[in-house]
């Protein structure tokens, strides 16, 4: 799927406010209400566009409920072949605690970001995840004091029509 200047500009305002009309959108790219709608529909149909969710914020909430904790967790396996990567990999994102699973090389085989109700809560995640796993061989976890930053748009290097090829 080839993208123009006027789809660049409606993923790079979808992914700041997934909340604005089609009307709002159109104005903002000069196209029509009807043209926006269509286009973002192909956005997403080419997946593109995952989903458009609410994002809360993290503190108020844990204030409001009286609890939360975050953490990431780096963990290394003993075998590292792709059964055991993949077997591991599937029990993590099965975990609603794990909020993030990434694969990473050099270093630790994983890092997951997890976010639970308190240490007790904690302690079952990493019995149920990182102990009862045999394959499991070094978990290093780190508790967040704060989030001095948290984005979820990613950057747009997109090929304009104003930019000549380099």
């Amino acid at each position: 799927m080839g993208l123009d200047d006027v789809d660049w500009d409606l993923l790079a305002l979808l992914q700041t406010d997934a909340s604005l009309s089609n009307l709002a959108l159109a104005e903002r790219t000069g196209i029509s209400p009807p043209t926006a709608l269509r286009r973002v529909r192909r956005l997403y149909e080419a997946g593109l566009i995952m989903r458009t969710v609410a994002l809360l914020d993290e503190d108020r909430l844990s204030a409001l409920q009286g609890h939360g904790l975050s953490a990431l967790a780096e963990v290394s396996l003993d075998r590292q072949g792709a059964e055991h990567l993949d077997a591991f990999e599937r029990r993590a994102v099965l975990e609603s605690a794990v909020h993030q699973c990434w694969r990473v090389t050099p270093g630790p085989d994983f890092m997951l970001v997890l976010r639970v109700r308190d240490m007790p809560a904690y302690q079952a995640l990493a019995e149920r995840l990182f102990t009862q796993d045999a394959n499991v061989r070094n978990v290093r976890t780190f508790f967040s004091i704060k989030r001095a930053k948290f984005v979820t748009s990613l950057p747009l290097d997109a090929p304009r029509a104003d930019r000549a090829p380099q």
